[in-house]
């Protein structure tokens, strides 16, 4: 069966079609646009999860919501595609970026992201943030400094994952050419030919 993903411009869910490109899966898409003003998902999404939020992916008769949940799904429906290495330390360096992505880094782009709407406040409050944030970008840097992906010497899943904090980062949060593995690591991504196929079904990403 074709797995359907529920598809938000310019959202996390662009990491989803990337990774079905990768692992050679057969989806559609169902893409839908925010809201020119609030810049928030469609109600329409909540028709298929009362959540409302992507990515969203239905499958065999089922609905998966939450973007590590549906990465971890893909994997093993492709029988270990993008899964962890075989080496014990890229285990668990592939597990921990897998959860770092949302656990740890989303967090504060997020809270960069709100507080950076707000007048006068949000200027006070982005030169607290930016530091949190750097902390997470020198992490990554030092990472990548010392390995090509960040589980080991193959791309997987945890790659996948951490893209859409990166992307935001160099868009929006101090992420440049003083991290230069990171940002060599962004451009061997969006090269891939995967990348640009996802890209080019998915409408419109800000990030790339």
């Amino acid at each position: 069966m074709t797995i359907i993903v529920h598809h938000l411009e310019n959202s996390r869910s662009q990491r989803i079609l990337w990774m079905l490109e990768e692992l050679g899966l057969p989806y559609e898409i169902k893409r839908y646009e925010r809201n020119k003003q609030t810049m928030l998902a469609p109600p329409e999404l909540k028709q298929v999860h009362p959540l409302g939020k992507s990515p969203m992916i239905e499958d065999a008769g089922k609905v998966i919501v939450e973007t590590g949940a549906i990465v971890e799904y893909l994997v093993e429906k492709a029988d270990g595609k993008l899964g962890p290495l075989a080496h014990r330390d890229s285990v668990l360096r592939y597990r921990q970026f897998l959860h770092y992505a949302e656990g740890s880094m989303m967090p504060p782009l997020l809270l960069m992201l709100v507080v950076a709407r707000i007048p006068l406040f949000g200027k006070k409050a982005l030169k607290r943030i930016q530091p949190m944030i750097d902390v997470h970008l020198d992490f990554v840097e030092s990472e990548l400094a010392s390995r090509p992906w960040f589980a080991g010497d193959a791309i997987t899943a945890a790659d996948i994952m951490m893209s859409f904090p990166l992307e935001a980062a160099r868009g929006r949060a101090g992420l440049d050419a003083s991290r230069p593995a990171t940002i060599a690591w962004l451009a061997k991504i969006h090269a891939r030919p995967a990348y640009q196929a996802a890209l080019a079904k998915g409408g419109p990403y800000a990030y790339a």
